[in-house]
């Protein structure tokens, strides 16, 4: 069985979601993942704001906004009073439940109900198409099978156990159909797996169910070699490793979500990237195949807002514990690092959450001279960069010939090649890269 993972715009309108039901009725039985409307999370997290601002008018006028939304599309969508009578309840049912959080005390508790509406109605509204066109639809409500354990990681076990018995119980469905981004957390309680969490739903559901495949349905022709909204004449990447599509994913390369790949990764199991605006396009398949070209750069990525640090002291010379004590600061704040360069006498490091880094700083400044950098961007080289292909590396600095490069790292993976540049070079640097590595192979 395949799992079929359905994005926000590939649902935002009545249009859209009778596609989808074309393109998921096919006569093969599948799982079929779907977002919130295109937008809905974003207004959804827009009351929520009002709400812990305690402008309820602000909510409310919002809420009543976006609820005319959604009947517009329910009117559109189905042609027989019945379903369209059955979305309309359930859609209701969904906005009061949002305006009930309008009279209370307001937490992240309270929010993260809020925010789970949009996969509920969204997958009512397409689940509730179905059966009007007569197809065998049952609904496997996420909030029953998905769940994070204490650490906020998700429950392997628990997911496959659950969601085996909610598919045994329907053998002779055509289509299930369940939520992306939600579920409960170790307390029973409604959470979600953060943002572009419906890809990392449709990969864990996957390694679940031991799936055939599984289908990442955006509105781009698969992953790009670079980003298209900067760089002309990009084309789609036919064939990625799973450790070349999760570099592309982390440095910026927006189709795919990072998370979605490691399940798949350890499964096995194919992830294909795919267009509803143009279903017969190939898309992208990311598999390990060993038949797959080697010693090939496959496209590049770029991820903003970074922030670099520099710690310059004299005392780091030969001194053994120096990093250990730098990267500890950084895990006792919980920031991430991305890259690392390191020299006799300093060393510098990037990071893209800056919440606690005046913390940071200051605990930082006792180990040596600190230097900050912001408003910096990464530019991620990705493909098979093992050190015995020659001249990947070189290709690539001298793409960079014109552009002022704060870091670089190469070695730390066998899959991309960094870059730190200003924000303002970050196009040129694009542009260079795509003439350099693709234009002119």
């Amino acid at each position: 069985m395949k799992v079929l993972k359905f994005g926000g715009t590939s649902v935002g309108s009545a249009q859209c979601m009778k596609d989808v039901a074309k393109l998921i009725c096919d006569g093969n039985p599948k799982i079929v993942v779907l977002s919130a409307m295109a937008g809905t999370t974003n207004t959804l997290v827009e009351i929520s704001d009002y709400l812990y601002k305690k402008n309820t008018d602000g909510a409310r006028e919002t809420i009543g906004t976006l609820e005319r939304k959604y009947i517009r599309v329910i009117d559109e969508l189905y042609s027989t009073d019945e379903y369209k009578q059955k979305a309309l309840d359930v859609v209701k049912g969904c906005f009061d439940h949002i305006r009930s959080f309008t009279k209370d005390l307001f937490t992240l508790f309270e929010e993260k109900v809020i925010l789970a509406q949009g996969e509920l109605m969204s997958t009512a509204m397409v689940h509730n198409y179905l059966l009007e066109q007569g197809v065998k639809s049952v609904m496997i409500p996420a909030l029953d099978y998905m769940r994070t354990d204490k650490n906020s990681e998700p429950d392997t076990q628990f997911i496959k156990t659950k969601l085996t018995a909610l598919l045994q119980e329907n053998p002779d469905a055509d289509i299930y159909i369940t939520q992306g981004y939600i579920c409960r957390n170790a307390y029973g309680e409604i959470d979600n797996l953060q943002r572009g969490g419906s890809d990392y739903s449709a990969s864990l559901i996957g390694a679940a169910i031991n799936a055939e495949e599984i289908q990442i349905w955006t509105d781009i022709d698969g992953m790009h070699n670079n980003d298209p909204r900067f760089v002309e004449n990009t084309k789609p990447v036919r064939y990625l490793q799973f450790e070349e599509a999760a570099e592309l994913a982390y440095f910026g390369a927006k189709i795919l979500h990072p998370t979605c790949v490691l399940p798949a990764k350890l499964n096995n199991i194919p992830v294909r990237l795919l267009n509803t605006m143009q279903p017969d396009a190939p898309g992208t398949l990311i598999y390990n195949n060993p038949e797959s070209t080697d010693g090939e750069i496959k496209a590049v990525a770029a991820k903003e807002n970074i922030t670099a640090i520099k710690i310059k002291s004299g005392r780091m010379l030969l001194a053994y514990g120096f990093l250990r004590k730098v990267f500890e600061i950084f895990e006792s704040y919980q920031t991430s690092i991305d890259m690392v360069t390191t020299s006799e006498v300093g060393v510098s490091l990037t990071i893209d959450n800056t919440k606690h880094l005046q913390e940071i700083l200051d605990d930082l400044r006792k180990f040596g001279t600190v230097t900050v950098d912001e408003d910096m961007v990464i530019i991620c080289v990705v493909g098979d960069l093992e050190w015995n292909h020659v001249g990947f590396e070189s290709a690539a600095v001298q793409a960079m010939k014109d552009i002022p490069v704060r870091m670089i790292s190469y070695g730390g993976s066998n899959y991309n090649i960094s870059f730190l540049v200003r924000r303002q070079d970050k196009v040129k640097a694009l542009q260079s890269l795509s003439r350099y590595l693709f234009e002119n192979k």
